[in-house]
């Protein structure tokens, strides 16, 4: 199975455009979105491909919400924890710090996805890869990452 993972958008629509257009010639089979979505007009982009939100701290909850609902895409609030490819995954922003420590140090997940940073990075902490994709926007170069599973293997990705 192979995940994109993309984060902070911040509602530009044309660099996630670009993004997706990546992750659909990879066929990617799921998406996975850690926060600062930024706008409803960003979620509409992902209709027709399986994704995963979660709020980061510029996101308005309501708004976000009702896009991925209307969409028929999944939504999580600030955290998601999600099974794929027999990988359990966690999923959240970054700023809060408790609730992405907790998830690191559970060693409960194969695969921590988190954003926030705009800077990409992995690493192993135990069992558990620790991801961050980068950034969509305010980032140079724009990044985002694939992951495969069962292996959870990652590799950074410019757009």
């Amino acid at each position: 199975m192979l995940i994109g993972v993309v984060s902070d958008t911040h509602g530009q629509t044309d660099y996630t455009l670009e993004a997706l257009n990546l992750l659909d010639a990879l066929e990617v089979d799921v998406v996975l979105h850690c926060g600062d979505v930024g706008s409803p007009d960003v979620v509409k982009l992902f209709c027709g491909r399986p994704t995963h939100f979660v709020l980061g701290n510029v996101d308005h909850g309501p708004t976000i919400r009702r896009a991925c609902l209307d969409a028929g895409l999944s939504y999580h609030e600030r955290f998601a924890a999600v099974e794929l490819g027999g990988s359990k995954i966690a999923v959240a922003h970054g700023d809060d710090l408790k609730i992405l420590n907790t998830a690191i140090e559970s060693g409960e997940y194969d695969l921590v996805c988190t954003g926030h940073t705009h800077v990409p990075k992995q690493e192993r902490r135990g069992k558990t890869l620790v991801l961050n994709p980068g950034a969509l926007y305010r980032a140079t170069p724009h990044t985002l990452a694939i992951v495969r599973l069962p292996e959870v293997e990652a590799e950074i990705l410019r757009v």
